[in-house]
């Protein structure tokens, strides 16, 4: 823990609480109509419990930063929109991955600041009521956007992405298996922006369908899928046992090639990959340009190391845009898609799985 860190988190209660103070002595001091009355409550707040810590609120929050599209995901599972007031980090290629799945009409309303993850001015000029974005997704050293330095210096509650906190003093990330992530940044989105009603709702609605996935017919013996991430020098970035691709892999009925490895994600030698011998890829898809899934494909095909690979020669991927491979709400449909695709080649028996999203190539 840091210096001072308990005196930090006493003051960030104390700020809100003294603004809600404030307030009351002044709606007393009026007329006390109901127009006081609402400018008392307005001074709400909600506390969560992020990475460890503490944060507070106000609530319901009605100017939120979104910082990257995987934060997005859970205002959008939420019917949030509206209380989004600034989005970065979503290039042009990533919209046009996301377009599909939530449709062009909802993506062009979105208030869009940069391309790029935000810098610290950026964030200070939109006057958030809090900002979420994830470690190394949207808060970054470099630019000064990091939680601490916005609760503690400028009064902003920083929110980060469950799957991106650290392992204590380590640089690792995850702290919890992916689905429990997903339901942590759920109940708490939901806390923020009062939407609770509709996080219960969403989440009876995914447990229904993983349970439907659980009760579908077993293979004897599960593929073993490879979630290839990107390609990197000698070798790929692929998901490991705290991957939302390890989730989606095991409740499709699969075998996730790196279960063994207790990360999110990492860098493995062809070698290694040839060696687990997959009956199948899990392959995302960035759109254009060098972690593409065409360029993927391409790596398998002509690395001296997979290209004999069974799975190599006959094809045995599924492609999925990149969004839908991260810690958020989408991965229940990934499993539906993964589970139907494993079955299309003989990797699990038919079921009554039907996907509730269409992916088209």
């Amino acid at each position: 823990m840091r210096p001072n860190d308990s005196a930090r988190r006493l003051r960030r209660k104390m700020i809100p609480m003294a603004a809600s103070l404030i307030a009351a002595t002044i709606a007393l001091a009026g007329c006390g109509g109901d127009g006081d009355q609402a400018d008392a409550a307005s001074q709400d707040t909600v506390t969560v419990k992020n990475c460890g810590e503490e944060i507070t609120f106000p609530s319901p929050a009605e100017k939120l930063y979104v910082a990257n599209n995987q934060m997005l995901s859970f205002f959008f599972a939420l019917d949030a929109d509206k209380q989004i007031s600034a989005v970065s980090g979503l290039s042009s290629g990533v919209r046009e991955l996301i377009t599909p799945i939530y449709g062009a009409n909802r993506i062009e309303k979105l208030p869009f600041k940069t391309e790029d993850y935000p810098s610290l001015e950026t964030v200070l000029a939109a006057k958030p009521d809090g900002i979420f974005a994830g470690i190394g997704w949207g808060f970054n050293e470099e630019t000064g956007v990091i939680p601490a330095r916005l609760i503690d210096d400028y009064d902003i509650p920083a929110y980060t992405l469950t799957t991106t906190c650290l392992q204590g003093s380590e640089e690792k990330k995850g702290i919890m298996p992916p689905w429990d992530a997903v339901t942590t940044d759920l109940e708490n989105i939901a806390k923020v922006t009062g939407r609770e009603d509709i996080a219960q709702s969403k989440l009876s609605e995914i447990q229904k369908r993983r349970d439907d996935l659980e009760s579908a017919p077993k293979p004897k013996s599960p593929g073993t899928v490879f979630f290839y991430d990107i390609t990197v020098k000698d070798g790929v970035l692929a998901g490991g046992a705290l991957s939302a691709g390890h989730a989606i892999i095991e409740d499709a009925g699969g075998r996730n090639a790196l279960e063994d490895i207790d990360e999110e994600l990492t860098t493995v030698a062809w070698e290694r990959l040839a060696a687990d011998r997959p009956d199948f890829f899990l392959i995302s898809d960035y759109g254009k340009g060098p972690y593409s899934y065409e360029g993927k494909v391409k790596d398998l095909k002509t690395n001296p190391a997979t290209k004999d690979l069974p799975a190599v020669r006959e094809g045995r991927f599924l492609r999925l845009p990149a969004p839908m491979l991260l810690g958020t709400p989408l991965m229940i449909d990934s499993a539906e898609l993964l589970r139907k695709a494993l079955e299309d080649e003989g990797l699990a028996p038919e079921s009554e799985i039907e996907p509730e999203l269409e992916i088209h190539d």
